[in-house]
C-alpha cells in the first residue's frame, strides 16, 4: 500500500530534531509492514536566509525537495499571515500543499492514503488535499493540537469537521480520545494508537562510560524537551535550590532559554545546571543513559516519548500527573508521578525515588512492552480498513457483493 504521510511536523534539512517523531513513527511503520511512503512537510516561507533570522533564517535555508533511507521527501513553502494567521492555516497549508502533492502523483506516484499526523492545522489541511485528490485521510492527534487547539472556538469547530470527513481518526493517548469525543468526535471512529519506543538505539549499556564522557560524579537530573514554560523546566532547576548534591542536565532548545539562565543564577544553582541545547537522538541516548533520572514537570501531554526513551535506558522518571502521562508511568520500576506543579511537589518525589531507586534492569524491561511492534502493525492494518472502505463506497454495491462472495 501506498501511503503520502502530510505534515508540518517532520525534520529537514536544517532542523534535524523538529518531529523526529514523526519520522521515527514513520520509519518503523514501513520497517514492519508491506507500505511505501513519500513526504509532504510544509515549512513556513520566510523570505530571507541569513543565520542573524534564527529559527526563521533556517527555514529559508532548508532543501525543498530531498531523499533520505529511502523516502522522497518535500517541504513547500506556505505563508504564515500575522493575526489572522491561525485562523486560515489550513486553507493556506493545503493551497501551497497541492502543487506538491500533485507532483507525486505526476512522478508515479498515485498514493492509496493520506497519513496526516497533528489535528490543526495540518489534519484539517490534510481533509481538504483528500478532498481536493479524492484520497482518504486518517489524521493522529499528537498532544498540543487538541489541549491547545481544541480549546479555540474557531479551530476546534475545524478539528471537528475534519474527524467526521477523515476515514478514521488516531490518539497517542486514551486521554487525548476522550478529548476528541468532548468536542464531539464519534467515538467508534478513534483508534489510540501509542508511540513506541526504540529499544535498540535507546539502552542502557555502556552508561558507566556514558557518566565518565560527562564527569557527572553526583546524582543527575535530565530534563528534555523545548524551552517553553509548558515544559516546566524551571521547576526542575528550582528543586535544585532544596538538593543540594543534585545536578541538572537541560537537553532542548527555545525562547525560554535566557529566562531559564536567569532563574537559576537568581536561585545560586547556574553552577548545577547544563544547557545542553538541541540534540540529536544518538547523544540523546546517551544522555539519559548517563542520567539518574528523568525528570518531566510539563501542564501537558499527549504521549511524551521522552519518557519510554529515558526507560528504555533503564533511567527511571519523575513526572507530573497528567492525563497522558499516567498511561505510561504505571509501576513503581517505570518511576514515580507528582500531583502538583510545584517544586515541593517534585522535590518530595525525588527523594522517594532516591530513598528507594528502582533497578535500573527492571526499568529496562518496562520499556520493552512498549516497542513498535503492535503499533506500526496496528497502524497498517487500519490504513488497509480505511482504504477497502474508500473503496467500497466508490463502487455502490461492492461490499453487499463481497459479502455474497465470501
Amino acid at each position: 500500500m501506498k501511503i503520502l504521510t502530510f505534515t508540518t511536523l517532520y525534520p529537514n534539512s536544517e532542523t534535524p530534531q523538529h518531529g523526529i517523531f514523526t519520522k521515527t513513527s514513520l520509519g518503523k511503520l514501513l520497517e514492519s509492514s508491506p507500505v511505501s511512503a513519500r513526504v509532504v512537510a510544509p515549512i513556513p516561507w520566510f523570505p530571507f536566509q541569513a543565520s542573524l533570522f534564527g529559527k526563521y533564517g533556517a527555514m529559508a535555508r532548508s532543501v525543498r525537495e530531498r531523499e533520505e533511507n529511502g523516502v522522497q521527501i518535500s517541504h513547500p513553502r506556505y505563508p504564515v499571515l500575522p493575526k489572522v494567521g491561525q485562523r486560515l492555516a489550513p486553507q493556506l497549508l493545503a493551497m501551497a500543499a497541492i502543487p506538491a502533492v500533485r507532483k507525486v502523483i505526476d512522478s508515479g506516484y498515485d498514493f492509496d492514503v493520506i497519513d496526516a499526523h497533528y489535528f490543526y492545522p495540518d489534519g484539517v489541511a490534510a481533509i481538504m488535499l483528500g478532498r481536493h485528490f479524492k484520497k482518504p485521510v486518517v489524521i493522529k492527534a499528537l498532544g498540543s493540537d487538541i489541549n491547545v487547539f481544541g480549546q479555540m472556538p474557531s479551530s476546534r469547530r475545524a478539528i471537528a469537521w475534519a474527524a467526521r470527513h477523515a476515514g478514521a481518526v488516531t490518539t497517542v493517548s486514551g486521554s487525548l480520545k476522550q478529548a476528541l469525543v468532548e468536542l464531539g468526535v464519534d467515538e467508534h471512529k478513534i483508534t489510540v494508537l501509542r508511540n513506541g519506543v526504540d529499544l535498540s538505539l535507546f539502552h542502557p549499556g555502556g552508561r558507566e562510560q556514558a557518566r565518565a564522557a560527562l564527569q557527572l560524579a553526583s546524582f543527575t537530573l535530565l530534563s528534555v524537551g523545548n524551552l517553553i514554560e509548558a515544559k516546566g523546566h524551571h521547576l526542575a532547576i528550582e528543586v535544585l535550590a532544596a538538593m543540594p548534591d543534585v545536578k541538572l542536565i537541560i537537553a532542548g532548545h527555545g525562547p525560554e532559554r535566557s529566562r531559564l539562565g536567569k532563574l537559576a543564577e537568581k536561585l545560586g544553582v547556574h553552577e548545577r545546571v547544563t544547557f545542553a541545547g538541541s540534540v540529536r537522538q544518538p547523544q540523546l541516548a546517551e544522555l539519559y543513559k548517563a542520567a539518574d533520572a528523568l525528570v518531566l514537570a510539563s501542564r501537558r501531554e499527549g504521549w511524551a516519548n521522552v519518557l519510554l526513551e529515558a526507560m528504555a535506558c533503564g533511567t527511571p522518571v519523575v513526572a507530573s500527573a497528567i492525563p497522558g502521562t499516567v498511561e505510561v508511568v504505571q509501576e513503581p520500576c517505570a518511576g514515580l508521578l507528582f500531583p502538583e506543579l510545584s517544586a515541593a511537589s517534585l522535590a518530595a518525589a525525588l527523594r522517594q525515588l532516591r530513598a528507594a531507586y528502582p533497578d535500573r534492569a527492571a526499568t529496562r524491561r518496562y520499556a520493552e512492552q512498549f516497542s513498535w511492534a503492535a503499533p506500526s502493525a496496528a497502524q497498517a492494518e487500519l490504513y488497509q480498513s480505511v482504504l477497502a472502505a474508500s473503496h467500497a463506497r466508490a463502487v455502490p454495491g461492492a461490499q453487499a457483493g463481497g459479502r455474497r462472495a465470501a
